[in-house]
């Protein structure tokens, strides 16, 4: 049993390797499907992700799911909200990358946990640990330094962060599997992504059309792009520790960065760098506080366990179920 689990929580780690390095190197993959735009290149995704998600759901047979969120409103609305921030958020990275802004994008990533720890705070009415609160001081005045060394709030940023904390706590509420939840989500957005589609070549400014079939095929293959990052985190996500899970998801805007840096060669004045150095101290902060509280809360489950057994022989598994 140890040697299954040691070979379960291995591919749960290569796995989650795998998902957070194809969203860390995703900036690649944007620019090859210019002159499309980012409108285009977005309305392109939603539409080969539904097609990719709903034939995976078909081999598996799993749309159960489907009737019982069509019969409960509330919960398709939240999908809707859903699916509203994550086109923000899709729409704002594809045309940030292609502007020569991956710096910039791969920031909003990093302030993310900061975001999200804020929005908890401010609508969940969560309470934080002192040491959270200067995390998320440190985060606040990074973003006024790189104010001051952008010439302007790093808006690419702040709207990358923003939509994806507000559309994880949206996650939170549905509660749908990953593949699901995409299906749901894209199903919302195809017509609208489809009608603009056909607009477009309409009107003789699809590149889908005048590209040839090598750009159409790149086209087509957003739908990969997405989906199959997603599947790679839900095999990690099932298999290893929420604490590793969390310095993971580093491994993506460190991706990110590296490439605005060292391959597209975007500035970076001593101001931003002061700036990403603020940043990535409130993240150091935070992640060594929620490494301490995990590690905390383990002892208190071993020594809760181990007083329930000298009380009550068998009493072990109940206290850790």
């Amino acid at each position: 049993m140890a040697a299954d689990s040691r070979r379960e929580q291995r591919t749960g780690l290569l796995n989650g390797f795998a998902a957070y390095g194809m969203w860390g190197l995703v900036p690649l993959f944007w620019p090859l499907l210019k002159p499309a735009g980012a409108v285009e290149i977005l309305a392109h995704r939603m539409v080969w992700s539904l097609v990719l998600v709903s034939a995976a759901l078909l081999v598996v047979r799993r749309w159960a799911w489907a009737g019982e969120l069509l019969r409960r409103p509330r919960r398709l609305a939240l999908v809707a909200a859903a699916a509203t921030v994550i086109t923000v958020n899709w729409g704002v990275y594809i045309w940030a990358v292609n502007s020569g802004h991956v710096v910039e994008a791969s920031l909003g990533y990093f302030i993310n946990p900061l975001v999200t720890i804020a929005l908890g705070v401010l609508v969940l009415k969560e309470r934080l640990r002192p040491v959270q609160w200067v995390a998320v001081g440190v985060g606040a005045a990074a973003v006024v330094v790189l104010t001051v060394g952008y010439g302007r709030p790093p808006w690419i940023s702040l709207t990358l962060a923003f939509s994806f904390a507000t559309y994880g706590l949206v996650k939170k509420k549905v509660d749908l599997g990953g593949i699901e939840s995409l299906a749901a989500e894209t199903a919302i957005q195809f017509l609208p992504a489809l009608a603009y589609l056909l607009w477009l070549t309409a009107h003789g400014d699809s590149s889908f059309t005048a590209e040839g079939p090598g750009h159409a095929a790149l086209l087509a293959s957003t739908g990969v792009v997405t989906a199959l990052p997603l599947v790679c985190f839900g095999a990690a996500a099932i298999r290893v520790p929420l604490s590793t899970l969390g310095l993971l998801q580093y491994l993506a805007p460190v991706f990110q960065f590296l490439l605005g840096v060292l391959y597209f060669h975007e500035a970076m004045p001593p101001e931003r760098w002061a700036g990403f150095a603020l940043v990535w101290l409130a993240l150091t902060v935070l992640t060594a506080d929620a490494w301490r509280s995990a590690r905390r809360t383990r002892e208190r489950a071993a020594a809760l366990a181990a007083e329930a057994a000298r009380r009550e022989p068998g009493a072990v598994e109940r206290v850790e179920a």
